[in-house]
């Protein structure tokens, strides 16, 4: 005698996943080339818009840079002044999960001269220094961050004419090194970015006779 199957519930559907971000690369060797961002708390690439007005202002100072991304996240920034003409990234990411997925999109753009560090960028900041000459900032918001890692920045992390962007939650006005004159200036929302340019005032020894 064959017995009757019942019929199967059916399948309790999972949670559909929020669909991964993507990351666009605007100008340079890899221009229009995207990118998976990893749906994470807190990550919150820079706009478009803001990137594409800041590397307008960096110009031709992306030739042969030396660039360091603090609390890189995507690596937006970075990424971007690679593929101007950058010659060496550092990337600083806390992380572990994101800073997997920035190594995996250096090396499908077949990048060589970026380098991800896993870790704090304060711990970072606090080992060997070696000059940069453009630095970018973007600490998460309202934890503090921005303006010790300004003044840790010059214990020898910047060349002489170092530029620096800085991005900060618009309510704040950050406390910058005098060595650091503002060189401009973009709002987008409730995030503020600022370009300074260094200027390090000579040592005695350079102008003695």
């Amino acid at each position: 005698m064959t017995r009757r199957r019942h019929p199967r519930p059916p399948r309790r559907q999972s949670a559909p996943r929020r669909a991964a971000g993507r990351l666009r690369i605007i100008g340079g060797e890899h221009r229009r080339r995207q990118l998976p961002v990893l749906d994470r708390p807190g990550l919150r690439p820079t706009p478009d818009r803001v990137r594409e007005t800041l590397f307008n202002w960096l110009g031709g100072a992306l030739s042969g840079a030396r660039v360091l991304d603090l609390f890189a996240g995507t690596g937006a920034l970075g990424l971007e002044a690679l593929s101007r003409g950058a010659r060496a990234a550092t990337f600083v990411e806390q992380d572990a999960r994101v800073a997997d997925q920035l190594t995996r999109n250096l090396a499908t753009l077949g990048i060589h001269d970026g380098t991800v560090v896993t870790g704090d960028a304060r711990a970072f900041l606090a080992g060997v220094p070696s000059p940069f000459t453009l630095a970018f900032l973007d600490p998460p918001f309202r934890q503090g961050l921005a303006a010790p890692c300004c003044e840790a920045l010059e214990t020898g992390w910047l060349t002489a004419e170092a530029l620096i962007y800085l991005e900060t939650e618009t309510s704040l006005m950050p406390a910058v090194p005098p060595t650091w004159q503002l060189h401009r200036e973009v709002r987008a929302g409730d995030s503020t970015g600022r370009l300074y340019q260094r200027q390090a005032s000579a040592s005695p020894d350079t102008d003695a006779c």
